[in-house]
């Protein structure tokens, strides 16, 4: 009985152990969660680009309720978003501007919301958002 009970309760460290070590995952393409997170992003970068955008993304982490992306932004074609009219057109003139994103997001009160995000970026701009927004440094592709 007492052998019986021990197995249990070790069972039971290792499960709750498991859940809050919960890892690094990408979202599946197609799947709610992924839709959720990528459309949240779109809301504020269409409204700031005042046009319709895909996101091509090459590195999509998720570790409990963080996320971070990054990616090329896309016009609906295929092609790249134009850029007249924006806040990255000078950068884009100057040829300090590479056509990317990087986005961090959070997951308050069942809905995905930006913390912050980055297009154009020339360098590792998202180097120190872990520690800025205390989100968790394994989604990060770089940290400083």
């Amino acid at each position: 009985m007492l052998n019986r009970s021990f197995l249990l309760l070790a069972a039971l460290f290792i499960l709750t152990g498991s859940a809050l070590a919960q890892g690094v995952y990408t979202p599946e393409k197609g799947s709610p969660e992924r839709k959720a997170i990528l459309d949240a992003l779109r809301l504020p970068v269409e409204k700031e680009l005042k046009q319709q955008i895909v996101f091509v993304a090459n590195s999509f982490n998720v570790k409990g309720n963080w996320a971070f992306i990054g990616g090329d932004p896309q016009s609906p074609d295929g092609g790249q978003p134009n850029y007249r009219g924006t806040p990255y057109q000078e950068a884009k003139d100057a040829d300090m501007f590479d056509n990317n994103f990087f986005a961090l997001l959070k997951k308050t009160g069942g809905k995905w919301k930006v913390v912050h995000y980055a297009i154009g970026c020339t360098d590792v701009c998202y180097a120190d958002w872990w520690s800025r927004y205390k989100a968790p440094k394994a989604i990060f592709p770089y940290t400083e």
